[in-house]
């Protein structure tokens, strides 16, 4: 079925459909199923990658992280920075110390808090840049009456 409708999307669809699969094609474009074959061999697993994304789709995590792209600062500082109270500030610094989002320092009895590195940066940055890009482009859809 599935060389039927690509080459003709207009074709009327068999009358029985093959129960494991809609295709009698096992693959149609070779050259780009190689590709994406040795782009997911070549890359961490996938697992590891939607654990670091997890993470940083938190709001209160994502928060916190845009505050520190400025900045080291202490847990007091964080909290007055984003007014998060401390408790909840200090418990997802912890959450993202584990997931090497964020590293400490210790200077005497204060503890600062910074991006752990450039990467953290580049995603937060490219996050908010692609936010912004989908915030203004619903800002500019008309309103639609669905009365």
């Amino acid at each position: 079925m599935c060389i039927i409708m690509h080459m003709n999307p207009d074709a009327p669809h068999p009358p029985h459909r093959l129960a494991d699969d809609d295709c009698e094609v096992a693959c149609i474009h070779p050259a780009q199923v190689r590709a994406a074959r040795a782009g997911l061999a070549a890359a961490p697993p996938p697992a590891r990658i939607a654990a670091l994304f997890a993470v940083l789709g938190d709001a209160t995590r994502t928060r916190l992280l845009t505050a520190l792209a400025s900045s080291e600062l202490c847990v007091c500082d964080l909290a007055a920075a984003t007014g998060i109270n401390r408790t909840t500030v200090s418990h997802q610094l912890r959450v993202l110390r584990e997931h090497r989002i964020v590293r400490r320092r210790r200077d005497g009895k204060v503890i600062y808090y910074a991006l752990d590195d450039s990467h953290v940066a580049t995603l937060l940055s490219m996050g908010a840049a692609h936010a912004a890009e989908a915030g203004a482009a619903a800002d500019a859809e008309p309103a639609r009456w669905t009365g």
